[in-house]
């Protein structure tokens, strides 16, 4: 039987380190004197103190290191149980919310989707809206422990190829991951001062730019107003470009940079494709907008940019409705979606490695084909790629698939029309952000939807951060058995 007491602890301590965190918006509404600083008082007190009875209590079955089995639950229960906690602001605060769309709020945070189901943002007490961008910014830097520490472990999605990449403490999943944040927390933090200071160089207030400096550096994309970016100027737009780009590369290059090296970093084929790809993609999109519009300006060039950069990264920021650039460009934006950022960085969706792996295991599958006597080996960073990875890889993109057919057709049979339906699962799935059309495209949210829809889109949040398969594992007979 598995000993869940690890899990448990491990549990336990995130859930106190949440209910902490609850306390900061709670000093901004102190200062704010709106009155609603005893709602994060009683939400911090409450999580405080179940997060610290749950972590006592199994505190006796610490040990220094995980069974994969405990590592697979860890990191799937961390993701299901803290959005329940982080819901409680918005039940007990001023939006009165229900406990579907707190949870979905607060899943959409923590997993850095950026999907929201509130409006009237702009009205909102100031606590409210520092909770929302907390929960994102500690969800990246989650989710970037996640990606560099259990997936590699647990082999999951072809991860297992960045296994030992920067960090040589295999075996140990715990120390590990405290080694790794302590590094990584230095950077994420860095960044986040950076770019806070750049949108008050941009023209931002501090409040805001303390908000939604929080959440591109996690490519989360809640804004503290209901037009998201339109609310902005021209260099608000430009400073988010950049620090999105940037939380999309896999931040262990970020540590052997301070450690003295950046050539990991400019060698990187995920680096480069990534780059590449935006490249690929902004330049079409306003070459689309030059045919169109007969002309070209920065603002048009601008918008492109921004919000191409956006959903690439799986931020969900909108300066703009572009569903009013035409038929192209949508479906354009909606499969751009489902490309993603970097391994090992707060982006999200299927990531670019995983394309170059599938791309480098057709192309010598082709080699094959034409010369049946050759030996032919797909490679990556001029390594040989194992069939244990490319099976891994290979069943991901059935997996996503899959389960994107499973929820639309699921989002579908609740009454939603096929556009919402389709754009609302590849949005939660990937972790994008807004979807397509009048009710949750950007200039809309999640909010009208009905409440089976609400639990199907954060079900799938959670799965897609996770990279579906740490989480399908736990539904095996076989996990259980071993």
């Amino acid at each position: 039987m598995i000993d869940l007491r690890p899990v448990g602890y491990v549990i336990g301590l995130m859930v106190t380190a949440l209910g902490l965190a609850m306390f900061l918006p709670m000093m901004v509404d102190i200062a704010e004197d709106r009155g609603h600083w005893p709602v994060f008082a009683e939400s911090g007190i409450l999580t405080v103190l179940i997060g610290g009875l749950v972590a006592l209590a199994c505190r006796n079955g610490v040990r220094e290191g995980l069974t994969i089995q405990q590592t697979f639950l860890l990191t799937t229960g961390v993701w299901v149980t803290l959005p329940f906690f982080g819901a409680l602001p918005f039940v007990l605060g001023a939006t009165e919310a229900r406990i579907v769309d707190a949870v979905f709020e607060a899943m959409s945070g923590l997993t850095t989707t950026g999907s929201t189901v509130l409006s009237g943002l702009d009205e909102l007490p100031k606590g409210l809206l520092l909770w929302r961008g907390l929960m994102q910014w500690l969800g990246g830097i989650g989710i970037i422990v996640v990606a560099m520490v259990f997936l590699p472990e647990l082999r999951v999605g072809g991860m297992q190829i960045f296994r030992s990449e920067g960090f040589d403490t295999f075996g140990k999943i715990l120390p590990r991951a405290t080694e790794i944040s302590s590094r990584i927390s230095v950077i994420y933090l860095s960044l986040t001062l950076v770019c806070i200071m750049c949108y008050l160089l941009a023209g931002m207030n501090a409040f805001d730019a303390t908000v939604h400096a929080m959440t591109t550096v996690a490519t989360g994309g809640f804004a503290n107003y209901d037009a998201s970016f339109g609310a902005f100027g021209a260099a608000t737009e430009y400073v988010a470009v950049c620090f999105m780009l940037v939380a999309a590369l896999p931040f262990v290059r970020f540590v052997q940079i301070t450690a003295g090296t950046a050539q990991p970093l400019l060698t990187d084929p995920q680096v480069r494709g990534f780059f590449l790809t935006t490249l690929c993609l902004v330049a079409l999109l306003t070459a689309w907008q030059f045919l169109q519009q007969e002309t070209l300006s920065e603002p048009v060039f601008r918008k492109v940019l921004f919000n191409t950069v956006s959903i690439l990264t799986g931020t969900g920021y909108a300066s703009e409705d572009y569903m009013l650039w035409g038929a192209f460009p949508v479906a354009l934006l909606f499969f751009t979606g489902l490309i993603g950022g970097c391994a090992g960085s707060t982006s999200c969706s299927i990531k670019i490695f995983r394309y170059q792996l599938l791309f480098a295991s057709i192309d010598a599958q082709l080699r094959r084909i034409r010369s049946p006597n050759g030996i032919f080996t797909p490679r990556y960073q001029g390594r040989a790629i194992s069939d244990d990875v490319l099976n891994s890889v290979m069943s991901f993109f059935v997996f996503f698939v899959v389960t994107l057919g499973l929820v639309s057709v699921a989002l579908g049979l609740t009454g939603l029309d096929f556009t919402t339906s389709v754009s609302g699962a590849a949005a939660a799935l990937a972790n994008i952000g807004p979807g397509l059309g009048d009710t949750i495209g950007p200039a809309g949210n999640f909010g009208s939807l009905n409440d089976t829809a609400k639990w199907l889109l954060a079900s799938a949040m959670l799965i897609g951060r996770l990279e579906l398969l740490a989480v399908y594992a736990i539904f095996t007979v076989t996990f259980w058995r071993a």
